[in-house]
């Protein structure tokens, strides 16, 4: 059955029109209730990215979260990591990010972990649903119980040292010249001065956000900028966060993209000659190339495959014992180290192979050549185009001209009102094809 609130990544929308001031403040009530398991003083943690509406719903599930009795500790801008880590180490109950990750600055979201650091399940998710079209004036504290709030200090210089540890003691990326891109987002201080306390000579761009221009021709969303950036400056690496900093992807010293597969096959083969992987495998989508399977395969290495969503990849490692994990679009996931995905600690993983290995950045990051894949979105108002006659008709045309030796995948997005196509094969014009005459059947059913 479908949620009303809930997506893949909790809960998103228009800021002040889907998601308002009133919804953030019952999503607060209804957590706080769910939340509360004992006869002490509970807690949660709230992170923001640095959108203008992060005020605005920060301050609403503050007045929520305090009118069922709930203390409140305020991070302020930090990355989606930081909020996981904290919610653990400060032993609190709750933890929340007001972020829609690489979204515009028109949209906001609210994304909740429970005390193991870990995103909610589908269960917890539905009871908090419950919650909120119900009258919650019944879990309201007596006026002696009511929470209270404080700013919590120095939570971005906990985070760096966090994310410092990840690395053996003896790691320094003295020599690198590293440009970082932190998308005007929440990682915007961490980010530079994690990697300049490491030894790399540090340009930042995207560290300047306004409230309106986090994800603006920035971030990982918007590698141009970054790719322009590091060419100019003869660097050695580029790596680019999104908003929340729970992703990236690199830019070698070429200029070129390189993805979240790539990048998942760098991490697999490091850790797999350290010996340091708890399974021979790693966990992907259903987006993932499949020339990172054939080279896994070729390490002797498996490639679990999920739905699209890092929860998704989460929960799969989880039940199965990997220890790696993440998502062509950047998602990096190292439960030796978090319980979300962490785009800094990544990167860092990434900056420590090209410094071990001292060749360059395209070499290092170019692990496989990947089969020809298109992806494509097409953005629809309502119903179920995919149900539509003619769009089964398509896909079951392309699936036969595929004849076994592609893949084709179609969904919709979690996060977005857009249903996105994606087709792979040997031959690059059969894939375009097929997207397109799929694209269109969406589009015409979507009209």
């Amino acid at each position: 059955m479908g949620r009303k609130y809930f997506g893949t990544d909790g809960i998103r929308g228009l800021a002040n029109a889907k998601l308002t001031a009133e919804l953030a403040l019952k999503v607060g009530q209804a957590a706080g209730v769910v939340f509360q398991r004992g006869e002490y003083r509970h807690r949660v943690v709230i992170g923001k990215d640095t959108r203008l509406s992060s005020y605005m719903l920060e301050y609403a599930m503050v007045g929520g979260f305090a009118s069922v009795g709930m203390d409140v500790l305020l991070l302020g801008p930090v990355p989606t990591p930081a909020v996981a880590m904290l919610t653990r180490s400060m032993r609190c109950d709750l933890g929340v990010m007001i972020s829609a990750s690489h979204n515009p600055y028109e949209d906001n979201g609210i994304k909740l972990f429970g005390p193991d650091g870990f995103k909610l399940s589908d269960e917890i998710e539905r009871k908090i649903e419950a919650l909120l079209d119900g009258d919650l004036t019944p879990y309201l504290a007596r006026s002696q119980d009511l929470g209270r709030a404080r700013r919590v200090d120095d939570v971005v210089a906990r985070y760096i040292e966090y994310a410092k540890r990840t690395l053996p003691r003896d790691v320094s990326l003295e020599g690198l010249r590293v440009v970082v891109d932190c998308a005007n987002g929440a990682a915007y201080k961490a980010a530079p001065e994690a990697l300049w306390e490491l030894g790399a000579e540090v340009i930042k761009i995207g560290v300047e956000p306004d409230g309106l221009n986090i994800n603006h021709h920035v971030g990982s969303t918007s590698p141009e900028s970054l790719a322009r950036k590091v060419r100019e400056m003869r660097a050695d690496i580029g790596i680019a966060l999104d908003g929340d900093a729970d992703r990236m992807i690199v830019i070698d010293e070429k200029g070129h993209i390189v993805d979240g597969d790539q990048i998942l096959a760098v991490i697999a083969e490091s850790w797999h000659n350290d010996g340091r992987l708890s399974k021979p495998g790693v966990v992907a989508t259903v987006m993932s190339n499949f020339g990172l399977e054939r080279h896994l395969a070729g390490l002797g290495l498996t490639l679990e495959r999920t739905a699209v969503g890092d929860r998704y990849v989460l929960e799969r490692m989880v039940e199965k014992g990997y220890n790696v994990g993440g998502e062509q679009s950047g998602h990096m996931i190292l439960t030796d180290y978090s319980t979300t995905g962490d785009g800094l600690v990544a990167a860092m993983q990434v900056l420590a192979m090209v410094k071990k290995l001292g060749r360059p950045a395209s070499e290092v990051c170019h692990r496989f050549e990947p089969l020809p894949q298109v992806l494509r979105n097409v953005r629809f108002s309502g119903g179920r185009p995919l149900e539509a006659e003619g769009v089964q008709a398509a896909i079951a045309a392309a699936h036969a001209r595929l004849g076994g030796a592609g893949r084709l995948v179609i969904r919709p997005s979690g996060t977005e009102p857009v249903i996105r196509v994606m087709a792979e094969a040997e031959d690059r014009t059969l894939v375009d094809a097929l997207v397109a005459e799929v694209c269109e059947a969406v589009a015409k059913a979507a009209a």
